[in-house]
Order: C-alpha cells, then sequence, then structure tokens
C-alpha cells in the first residue's frame, strides 16, 4: 500500500536540500548549475503536492508548469510565467548542447528572489494542507 505522507516527506525533504545547494552554487558563481538545483527543487516540492493532492505517486516528469496543473494549484499567472521560465534551467542542465548564455548576476538574482517567493508559498501551502 502506497504512503502518501512518506511520498510527500521524501519530495519536500529533497526539494529543500536541492533549494540550499542551489543558493550555495549561485554563491560561488556557479550559475547554470545553481539554477538546475533551484529548478530541481520546485520540481520536487511540486511533486510533493501532487502526492497529496492526488493521493498518488508524482509521475516522472520535469515540466514544473505541468506538475503544478497535476497538482490542482491554483497558480496565478506571474506564478505560472516564473515556472516556464524555471523550466529552462532544466534543459540546460540535462543538454549541454542546447545550452544558452550564462545569465548575469543580476539576472540571477533577480530569478533568486522571484523563485524563492514562489518556493517558500508552496511550502507554505504543503504545511497547511
Amino acid at each position: 500500500m502506497l504512503n502518501i505522507g512518506k511520498q510527500v516527506e521524501y519530495w519536500r525533504n529533497g526539494a529543500m536540500e536541492d533549494w540550499e545547494v542551489g543558493k550555495d552554487l549561485i554563491g560561488r558563481n556557479r550559475f547554470r548549475h545553481g539554477l538546475f538545483f533551484l529548478h530541481l527543487a520546485l520540481e520536487k516540492i511540486l511533486k510533493a503536492h501532487v502526492c497529496r493532492n492526488t493521493d498518488n505517486i508524482a509521475p516522472p516528469i520535469h515540466n514544473l508548469v505541468r506538475l503544478a496543473e497535476k497538482a490542482g494549484l491554483g497558480l496565478t499567472q506571474e506564478q505560472q510565467n516564473l515556472l516556464a521560465e524555471a523550466n529552462e534551467f532544466n534543459i540546460e542542465g540535462r543538454y549541454p548542447e542546447l545550452l544558452l548564455p550564462v545569465p548575469t548576476q543580476e539576472e540571477v538574482n533577480n530569478f533568486m528572489v522571484r523563485a524563492e517567493e514562489i518556493f517558500k508559498w508552496l511550502i507554505k501551502q504543503l504545511d497547511h494542507q
């Protein structure tokens, strides 16, 4: 029998760890890798929501917008846009032949502020369900 609570906790813990790794990498000017880990953290917290809200395991996909849809989260257009933007970092991390220009420190900082806002919101929503 599937233990949804354990699934949710697994994804939540992984998300928290990957968020910290991403911040650490960005702090050491490893932008491409750091942004990949921020995407991974968002992916995992969304998978926790999918588990919680569907009472099933999360699908093996990486598209943040699709995961948010599967979780039934009522995201704003701004939040959806941020997730779509973050999807680019997943592709860059997995397919180096499609590398985009390395973002500037300012671009990374701007993204981190916006991503942290939705990351914290997703954790808060998960913890209050």
